[in-house]
Parts: C-alpha cells; structure tokens; sequence
C-alpha cells in the first residue's frame, strides 16, 4: 500500500519506537495522529496529538470516532516488566497482558470499521523476538507478546475479506527507555519504523527488523532442547 498521503494512528506515539514510528511516517508524506494516554506528551512537529489510553474501552472508542480517516494503524503501545518467572508478581504479568495483547485487541476491533470504510488499509502490530520464544529475564512479557503474535494471526485471517493488510513485526530490543537496562545489541528505533515503511509499500504480512529475530524464525523448527540453550547462551 501507499503510505504517502496516507492517514496513520501510532499508539505509544510519546516515546520511544512509537515516537520514531510518528516521526518516519510524517517524514515520507503520511498525515499522522500521534496517540498516547497524556496527549501532550507529543510534540512533535507533523504529528496530531490524540488522547488513547489502550486500557480503556471508553478511550479506544472514542479515539476510533475521532479519527475516522485512519489507513493506518500502528499497534505499539506496549509495557514489560522484566521478572524471574518463578518469583514473578502476578499483577505486573496481569498488566502486560492487559496492554500488550488485551489492549492491541480493544485497538484493533474499535479501528477495524474504520479501516474497512477507508478500503481495507494495513493494521500493523509491533510483536518481538519474545513472541515466539521466551527470552530469560521478561518471561511474562514473553507470554504476553507470544499472544499478541497468535492475535495477529486471527486477526489477519478475519481481516482479510475487508482487504486490510495485517503485518506482524518481529525484532529483538529497539534503542529505547524499554530496554535501557540491556546490554546487548540493539536496533534504532527508525531502522525498524523504515523496515516497516517497507513492508507496507510492499504489502509483507510479516516484517523481521533484525539479524537476531531473523537466526530465532530459522530455528523454530528445531527441538527446544537444542534451541533454548543457544537462547540462554546469547542472553547470557
């Protein structure tokens, strides 16, 4: 699909790969709505503010009545809370459920309508490595996008008839406050927002934004016996 001159809602738009994702799509001609809980917490120049809080159903309605010209919507809100699975709180592992998948759910079925009176447009959901293995130190986040990956797949299949493209990207840790406290490899946030842009323009139901996420998808074949040594090795 076409991005420029298209209309797109990024949720988490106030920080971080949602803040990136706002800033490249204004950049290559999309009309932008920039959503977080504190609208004006976006600044940036481009980018319409829009009150959306994911957790709510009131919020989410009423953001989809606001902005009824959206072709593109941008699923990132997202939190994690890193936690030993063992010892995790089950209130912190019931948050990230409730924003990550729960809320990525209430997004998608308020914006579905809209994208389909708009001609289908792409819903474009941001996944993670993590949601196809669970990655030592966010197990509970791990879980949370590994449903939100299965969200993406019904979604695509119910989506399809109205012709409104579903693409799930993959990566390991973006650049950003998310992941502050990891010391590995990271990717820029706008190589991923790019790697998106090109998926769109491309119509790929699938996007992997790096070299990490790309050796995991070759693996998931194998026995886990012999794939998650290699997971705890690398993250070790």
């Amino acid at each position: 699909m076409e991005v420029k001159g298209a209309t797109a809602l990024v949720t988490g738009a106030n920080r971080g790969l949602g803040r990136e994702f706002a800033r490249v799509l204004a950049a290559a001609g999309a009309n932008v709505y920039g959503a977080a809980r504190d609208k004006t917490a976006v600044s940036d120049e481009g980018v319409i503010p829009v009150e959306l809080d994911t957790t709510s159903d009131a919020s989410v309605t009423a953001a989809a009545k606001n902005c009824p010209e959206v072709t593109i919507l941008i699923n990132n809100a997202g939190i994690a809370r890193p936690q030993d699975v063992l010892r995790a709180s089950i209130d912190d592992a019931r948050q990230e459920i409730e924003v990550n998948y729960l809320g990525s759910l209430r997004v998608a079925q308020a914006f579905a309508p809209v994208l389909r009176r708009n001609g289908g447009g792409a819903l474009v959901n941001i996944l993670s490595v993590a949601s196809w293995v669970a990655l030592p130190g966010i197990p509970t986040y791990s879980a949370s996008k590994a449903a939100e990956w299965a969200l993406s797949n019904a979604l695509r299949s119910s989506l399809r008839g109205q012709s409104t493209l579903v693409t799930g990207v993959h990566l390991n840790f973006a650049d950003t406050d998310l992941a502050a406290g990891v010391e590995l490899e990271k990717i820029a946030p706008a190589d991923v927002a790019r790697a998106v842009l090109v998926g769109l323009e491309e119509d790929r139901e699938e996007v992997i934004a790096d070299d990490f996420a790309r050796m995991v998808k070759s693996k998931l074949c194998r026995d886990p016996a012999a794939l998650y040594p290699q997971i705890e090795r690398d993250f070790g």
